[in-house]
């Protein structure tokens, strides 16, 4: 493809982006985003879920690696849970594909479950391939047995629009983006903003990029070293029971995440893990930080969280999307079968 073409697909999808962005921005709504034609969302409503979720979760120990500390998150975990799969649990056995579109779009591609267990999809997920990575906007719930469903993206790999692309498809290798890049995702800023805050990352690790990818950050020796030590020393197995955790950077709060039992939260800490790792590479160390004022900071985000209004619409999988804010907070929680799956706070 010549650059004056590439030039052109992203100039397409730069007007498709921004359509449901100017929709949102009509409406008013908070964190808009992608609905069915006959769901125009419930304006300023409160999730009954999400509030009996949180008021049941207590903030436990805290364990600090450098910068990083980590507060784990105990409460009551579903009394039904859905069988979930990450998506790199579902690629492993060869029931998730995720493939261009048959005319390719910088911010769609095409996801499909073929297995017998729901697949779980983070907003902040990189997948690897196609014409050039992506990354999810939104938390996607797919059913078993799905069907092709479009899921929304954007791009973290500028320089690349592979024509032979769209035949091998895309990987989940448990590359997940950085709490300032995943907040840009959520928040459905544009395209150029989401390819600025790739490369403030990529400077920081001198990790450049024939393609400005960011994958190339991951791929860096050194920085795997750093990811390494961060998950030997912050191991969820140390909290025995948690359904999240809420981080800190120093004495600033970089992202909560909680899941409906321990046990899928387990096999998502990994990678989330390592994302929040790479904002204290090669950063001085604050570790003396409140531990008794943070924790206060982490209760009382969770109690406002439970009585917050919001907006609840549907998205590309099954459930519905919360939306709300938490002071200057995104926030979002993926409610299906009355309980909640998954609900980050950033």
């Amino acid at each position: 493809m010549t650059k004056r073409e590439f030039l052109g697909v992203l100039g397409t999808a730069a007007a498709t982006t921004m359509a449901p962005r100017a929709a949102w921005a009509q409406a008013g709504r908070i964190l808009g985003g992608p609905r069915g034609p006959d769901d125009p969302g419930v304006a300023a409503s409160r999730s009954a879920e999400l509030a009996k979720f949180v008021s049941a979760v207590r903030v436990g120990a805290r364990k600090s690696h450098g910068g990083l500390h980590v507060f784990w998150l105990h409460g009551a975990p579903a009394t039904a849970p859905i069988a979930i799969a990450t998506p790199e649990e579902a690629r492993e056995r060869g029931e998730l594909t995720i493939t261009e579109r048959e005319r390719a779009s910088v911010p769609s591609v095409v996801v499909e479950n073929l297995g017998k267990r729901h697949v779980l999809l983070l907003a902040g997920e990189i997948l690897l391939g196609g014409k050039q990575n992506r990354v999810v906007t939104e938390d996607v719930l797919l059913p078993p047995l799905s069907g092709p469903v479009d899921l929304q993206v954007y791009c973290v790999e500028q320089g690349r629009w592979n024509p032979e692309g769209s035949r091998a498809g895309f990987s989940a290798r448990g590359t997940f983006a950085a709490p300032q890049l995943r907040s840009k995702v959520i928040e459905r800023q544009s395209q150029g903003e989401v390819w600025a805050e790739v490369d403030k990352y990529a400077q920081h690790f001198a990790a450049p990029s024939p393609t400005q990818s960011y994958q190339a950050i991951y791929d860096k020796a050194e920085v795997k070293a750093h990811q390494a030590e961060a998950e030997a020393a912050l191991d969820q197995r140390t909290a025995s029971g948690a359904l999240g955790a809420a981080v800190f950077t120093s004495s600033s709060f970089a992202a909560l995440d909680l899941f409906q039992d321990a046990g899928l939260f387990a096999r998502e800490w990994p990678k989330l893990l390592r994302a929040h790792a790479l904002d204290t590479y090669q950063r001085p160390s604050l570790k003396d930080t409140d531990e008794q004022g943070v924790r206060a900071q982490v209760e009382a985000l969770l109690r406002r969280a439970g009585s917050v209004e919001g907006t609840l619409r549907r998205n590309a999988g099954i459930g519905r999307l919360f939306e709300f804010r938490v002071d200057r907070k995104r926030g979002s929680a993926l409610i299906a079968e009355g309980q909640v799956v998954h609900t980050a706070v950033l």
